[in-house]
């Protein structure tokens, strides 16, 4: 088994790793996913990031979370597969479209200096109802509903789609210690059947808002674009900050999210290659087995 390539590269402290589906052997089976991503035993990172091929956009990608199961959509990692695209030469032009398991996006790339700097993406539209996200329980808005938790808590949650599910949890504190307590009893709450993930949000005025993020099969993380996104969206909807361009402000950085009056959401923020390398022959051969059927 030859090298396998790869490159890896953050947007705001939220790392991923890129591969192309055609340098691997074959699909990856959840053992290796975890393997990969792992920061001792592998390369390290939030997640992978696998270009495969498409005949619904320019470029198709996959987006895996370090334990090993698929995310539909990223903002944080659709801005890095889309530098990657651009700087690597895949991509020939600033503005394309990808196809992601949550639908198709479009990428647009400013450079400088001959490198991608800034991403701007369209996340697609917002929606609140119920069986959309998924959620259990009627079919409507789920707008400041009270959701109690295994631990005997209550919170008032606004669940939102782009795509991918989140929950959001207004608070009047952000508190990182409760964001990793609560953040997982709200990712694996029974009424959504496909977890979800979980944003802690201060809003500080109708154009600024504070978050902390839990990510569904990730863990506390610095950053996240789809979870900006929610957040803002969820914060509109709630009559807490205003449609147009918001600021989303998390430990890893600053992201604009604009909030139109149709829901449809844009994301703009920097991304940053680290490294290129290539998995050696003895990690591949001992790690990347095939994935069960």
């Amino acid at each position: 088994m030859t090298p396998i390539p790869f490159a890896k590269g953050h947007g705001l402290g939220n790392d991923y790793i890129v591969m192309s589906r055609q340098d691997l052997p074959f699909d990856l089976s959840e053992a290796s996913i975890v393997r990969i991503c792992d920061r001792n035993w592998g390369i390290g990172s939030d997640g992978i990031l696998m270009r495969v091929e498409t005949t619904r956009a320019d470029f198709g990608l996959r987006i895996f979370n370090p334990d090993g199961s698929e995310a539909e959509k990223s903002g944080n990692g659709l801005r890095i597969f889309a530098k990657w695209l651009r700087d690597h030469g895949h991509a020939k032009q600033d503005r394309f479209t990808v196809d992601t398991k949550g639908g198709l996006v479009e990428c647009v790339c400013r450079t400088r200096s001959g490198r991608v700097s800034v991403v701007t993406v369209e996340m697609g539209r917002a929606t609140f109802r119920a069986p959309e996200i998924p959620m259990t329980g009627p079919d409507g808005d789920v707008v400041a509903v009270p959701l109690q938790l295994a631990d005997g808590s209550t919170v008032s949650a606004t669940a939102v789609s782009i795509g991918n599910p989140h929950c959001i949890v207004f608070v009047d504190r952000l508190d990182t210690d409760a964001a990793k307590r609560v953040g997982p009893l709200i990712e694996r709450h029974p009424a959504f059947p496909q977890r979800t993930n979980v944003q802690f949000v201060r809003v500080t005025d109708k154009r600024t808002l504070d978050i902390l993020i839990w990510e569904r099969g990730a863990g506390y993380t610095l950053a996240s674009g789809s979870s900006s996104c929610a957040a803002a969206a969820a914060s509109v909807r709630n009559g807490r900050c205003e449609h147009g361009r918001l600021t989303v402000r998390m430990p890893g950085g600053d992201l604009v999210i604009d909030v139109r009056a149709d829901w449809s959401l844009r994301l703009e923020g920097p991304v940053e290659e680290v490294y290129t390398g290539a998995l050696s022959t003895e990690f591949a051969e001992a790690w990347l087995t095939p994935a069960t059927p």
